[in-house]
Order: structure tokens, then sequence, then C-alpha cells
């Protein structure tokens, strides 16, 4: 296999996902703070460091853009939390994010599901940005970079899921609705910051829409009164709402199925959302999970339209052991005949850490997965 290489966001064959594992003694500061313990400036300036000595890391080992491995937040969904009106979210974030293990973290966790339901949160006002955090992670990383330094926001379909309608209508009367709308103003705010900044690539993480592919997330929705078609559409809205208007930024999208501490979240193929996602959605990359059978096969790909590019999660960041090039091409080969080569590039499934305590393998064969990620795309794309 062999096409040209090129040099345009919109055309990379080689992705990521966004974070990376934390050093120890970030972790163990991080969690401090977050517990209440005054070393405000001993964070700062911990990660100031091991993001630019992260940076230095992905550039080392070929990288062709780089993030700072969303080493400030302590949690994936953080690029939403310096908002007004999402205090008690932020609560079961912090709550989730400092548990001193695992089997603690099982009660709390906000990706587990609570008797069958997962855990929702009202607005206590409207929504207001109170600080443009992201654009302060991008400043910086950009600052210590020498490559396109991306950035990741969470979506407005998460969020939405997360949103306990039927408690905030004394602020929200027109429900999810109104809800989403006030959610696509205030990303619009940071992707503006951003833009204005020079970033040029900005991931959106949509592990929202893998709920309409997952029998138990559906049951849920409809336990509550909900239609699941048409909170497929409205979010559908709200993502394209989130990235209109920016030329000049590349915008990707993430599919997760759930990633926290090497655990699994949903599961079914793409094929029940694929032509109604692909063909609406209007970001320029679509960045899909492939690790593993919960994903289905390679069919949906038909439906992605001409001019996108599907980037495969070939590369699990949930486990350790390697996977083997020649295996990698041949599930690349595989997903050519739905589509073309110069239409697919290659990533890690997703990110290694989704919050502070990360995935179940080493740094070193985090990096191990980096170099194969670059090599592989080698060999198919060249250059």
């Amino acid at each position: 296999m062999s096409t040209a290489a090129t040099p345009s966001l919109d055309q990379l064959r080689v992705d990521i996902v966004g974070s990376f594992l934390r050093p120890p003694e970030l972790k163990h500061a991080a969690a401090a703070f977050a517990r209440g313990a005054d070393n405000a400036a001993e964070l700062h300036a911990l990660e100031d460091a091991a993001i630019a000595s992260l940076i230095a890391q992905e550039e080392a080992h070929g990288l062709p853009i780089v993030s700072d491995g969303e080493f400030r937040r302590r949690h994936f969904m953080e690029s939403f939390a310096d908002v007004a009106g999402t205090e008690p979210w932020r609560a079961v974030l912090t709550r989730a994010m400092v548990t001193k293990s695992p089997e603690e973290a099982g009660a709390v966790k906000v990706l587990d599901q609570e008797h069958g339901n997962e855990v929702r949160c009202p607005v206590t006002r409207r929504l207001e940005l109170v600080r443009n955090a992201p654009l302060e992670e991008y400043r910086f990383a950009a600052s210590v970079a020498t490559r396109p330094a991306t950035v990741t926001l969470i979506g407005p379909d998460r969020i939405g899921q997360r949103y306990a309608y039927e408690e905030s209508l004394d602020v929200y009367p027109g429900g999810l609705d109104e809800f989403l709308g006030e959610v696509v103003r205030v990303e619009r705010e940071i992707i503006g910051g951003l833009a204005v900044a020079g970033c040029r690539y900005v991931h959106m993480d949509a592990p929202g829409y893998t709920a309409y592919v997952d029998a138990d997330t559906l049951a849920a929705m409809r336990s509550r009164g909900e239609d699941p078609v048409r909170n497929l559409e409205r979010s559908i809205r709200a993502d394209n709402g989130v990235v209109r208007g920016f030329p000049g930024v590349t915008f990707g999208i993430h599919l997760c199925r759930g990633n926290s501490r090497s655990q699994w979240h949903r599961k079914g193929s793409y094929e029940a959302i694929a032509e109604q996602l692909f063909g609406s959605l209007e970001h320029q990359r679509f960045l899909l999970e492939y690790d593993d059978e919960r994903s289905g096969g390679f069919e949906p790909l038909r439906f992605v339209p001409k001019g996108k590019v599907v980037v495969l999660g070939l590369i699990t960041t949930k486990r350790g052991a390697l996977e083997s090039p020649d295996e990698l091409i041949r599930r690349i080969d595989e997903a050519t005949k739905y589509l073309p080569l110069e239409q697919l590039a290659l990533s890690p499934q997703c990110g290694f850490a989704s919050g502070l305590a990360g995935n179940q393998l080493s740094e070193d064969e985090q990096w191990r997965k980096v170099d194969l990620l670059v090599e592989t795309a080698r060999r198919v794309w060249g250059g």
C-alpha cells in the first residue's frame, strides 16, 4: 500500500486522541489539590514541566501533531468544567477522580452505571463561561511545541446525557433543546478563543453517540420517556452548530466506547447510526474505535462521504501488549473494501488516560504503541 503524504491537518495519516499517562508526582499533586491541599503553585509548576517533557517526547517519537496529554485535567470531561451552572456535575467529576483506588472509584465513577442509570445532574443557573481553560492549555502547549498542538473538548451530546433536564425546568423550561442550544453557545466561545490563538486542530470527544448502538443505554433513555431518534437528531445538530463557521480549523470527532482505567462502557456496531451520522456531521475527521469485536466490522464505512477521513483506532490503549504491525496493515487493507485508502488514517483507539489514574499499561508500553502507530502509518501511506 502506498499513497502520497500531505501536510494538511485534514489529511493527517497519524492521529492521537489526546491524553497520555501522567507522571506519578503529577498524579499525587493533582489528587491532593482536589482533596483540598494548598498546593496550587506546586501543581502548576509540575504541570508545566510535565507538559514540556511530554511534548518533547511526542515530537521525538515522530508524531506530526502533539497534545498536552490533558495533564491539567483530572478527567476528560473537564474541558466544560469552568462553566457557571454546572456545579453539581463538577462535584461528581471531582468525587470520581480523587478516590484512592479503582475499587473505591467503582462506587462513584462517572462512567459507571448506578442501578442501570448513568449519573445525571441538574444545572443551578443559565450556563456562562467563567474561564476558558482549554485556551490556557493550548497557549502553553503551543509555546513549547514545534508542531501543531491539538485540544480536545467534550462534545454536546455527552454533556446533554449528563444533564437532568427534568430537574432543571426552572432554569431551562425548554428542556434538552434549550439546554443544548446553550451548550453550543458556550463551546463556540471556547473554540473562538482557540481559533484566534492559532489552534488549527480541535478534537470533539463524543462518547455519547455510542449510546445509540448500545441496547442498555437505549433502554435507559426510553425509561425516562425520551425518544432516542429525536435525541440523536438533536445531538447531530448541536455538534454541527459547535464546529460550523471556523475557517482554517480542522475538526475531528472521536466516537468513544468508554476507556477509564482500561474499562469499556458500550458495545455495538456503528451500522445502526452510520448513514445518518457520517452523512450529517460536518467534521472533517471521524476517529472510530476498532480495537476489538465490540465495535463490529468495517461495513459502516461505506456511508462516509468523499472528502472525509476515517481514523481507524486499531491500537488499543487498554492494555500494554503490542499489536502486530502486519495485522494492523491487514486490517487497514480490509477497511479499504469500504473506503479508499486516501480516506483512511490510523490512531490509538482512545487516549491513554481518560482520568487521573490512567489506563493499565506502563509509560514504556505507551511509547511503544506510539512508535508502532508512526511506523505502521509510514509503511502504509509512505512519508
